[in-house]
């Protein structure tokens, strides 16, 4: 995925967000609401996708909207729904309704990997875009949502799409009310439920899921309000946030981490890699999947990424010489490996060499539940 892909600046379309803390919560049901609303108002809304998973309230709260049929894609022997771009894009309504933000297409010859990229295409067309979302489908909160649930959710959406709403809605409800929901069968079907109230309805893991949705709308709202202060960006000295990773499994986590302190601050992110190399030593494959990898994933978080060689220097000192280099505030890095503390009493480990080294920045250190160096 490229920076450009994420740019607002060549967006038309306007777009709106309802989000919620998990499934049943009424984003649905409360977006066909408001569409009637804004259909009496005059306005030309059209059904670009709804998803009511067979619950009825929801499917009833359509009426007399005008709905895009679905087109039929073949995979891998199966017929599957998608949304029909063509269709829509030809209708060119003023607002589209869209509803599953995080969905993933179906594999076709020129279609889009996601749903939010058939938004973008939607948005650069002039449509306006209202759309649903729950909270664990967020990128940067990955890590939070499988420590609260238990649950690695596969279907996500980088946080620099959401970052492009207009308008962003909570739908909120209390535990105990979802919970019920649940039960009533007004979320899943009666052979669903069991296993939902053991799962990811428990009451302790919706109170969770709800709080971090309301901190995260209200944050957005926060910055959203300061980002329209007028205020000269040659007034303004911008933090630098630097992630530092290894070509590993637990780069993604640490780029996460990253990105959720350089939102906080508006500051820039820098990922750097490091590799532990010699002079003359060529990349390995792997190696340059995996830095490959790590450039497309930092692009998600709009951060710049450096790829810097060791050449027989300690791990830390590259980190080192890379901050002061930057002038960065604050530093992200895992915490070493077992095998690596172990071998500390031969040599520093990067942490180690980093607070005693770079003493002009913060040291956030992820634990190894979150992210290794």
């Amino acid at each position: 995925m490229s920076k450009p892909e994420l740019d607002g600046s060549n967006l038309s379309g306007r777009l709106t967000i309802y989000v919620g803390s998990a499934p049943g919560v009424g984003k649905t049901y409360k977006m066909l609401q408001d569409a009637h609303l804004v259909r009496q108002q005059g306005k030309d809304v059209v059904i670009g996708w709804l998803e009511t998973h067979g619950r009825k309230e929801t499917r009833d709260q359509v009426q007399d909207l005008e709905v895009i049929p679905p087109k039929i894609v073949s995979y891998q022997g199966r017929d599957y729904q998608e949304m029909d771009m063509r269709a829509l894009v030809a209708r060119k309504p003023a607002i589209a309704l869209v509803d599953e933000l995080a969905h993933s297409n179906i594999p076709q010859e020129g279609a889009n990997r996601k749903r939010y990229q058939d938004i973008l295409d939607l948005l650069r067309c002039g449509i306006d875009v209202v759309t649903t979302v729950n909270i664990q489908h967020l990128e940067s909160l990955y890590d939070k949502v499988a420590h609260i649930t238990g649950i690695q959710v596969r279907e996500r959406v980088p946080d620099s799409f959401v970052d492009l709403a207009r308008e962003i809605k909570l739908i909120d409800v209390s535990p105990e009310t979802l919970q019920e929901r649940l039960i009533q069968g007004k979320i899943y079907t009666q052979d669903k439920i069991d296993l939902a109230l053991a799962n990811f309805f428990q009451l302790g893991r919706l109170a969770a899921l709800r709080e971090l949705a309301l901190v995260e709308v209200a944050n957005n709202v926060e910055q959203g309000s300061e980002n329209t202060e007028d205020v000269s960006s040659q007034d303004v000295v911008k933090e630098k946030i630097l992630v530092c990773v290894s070509h590993g499994p637990h780069s993604e986590q640490l780029i996460r981490r990253g990105w959720r302190i350089a939102d906080r601050l508006h500051a820039d992110l820098v990922v750097l890699v490091v590799l532990v190399s010699w002079p003359e030593r060529q990349i390995l494959p792997e190696e340059a999947h995996e830095i490959e990898r790590i450039h497309t994933f930092g692009a998600e978080f709009k951060a710049e990424v450096m790829v810097k060689a060791a050449e027989g220097r300690a791990i830390g000192a590259v980190i080192v010489e890379v901050a002061n280099q930057l002038g960065v505030s604050q530093i992200v890095i895992g915490q070493p490996e077992v095998r690596s503390r172990r071998r500390l009493w031969k040599r520093p480990s990067p942490v180690d060499y980093v607070l005693e080294h770079a003493e002009f920045v913060d040291l956030h250190v992820v634990g190894n539940g979150e992210g290794r160096m």
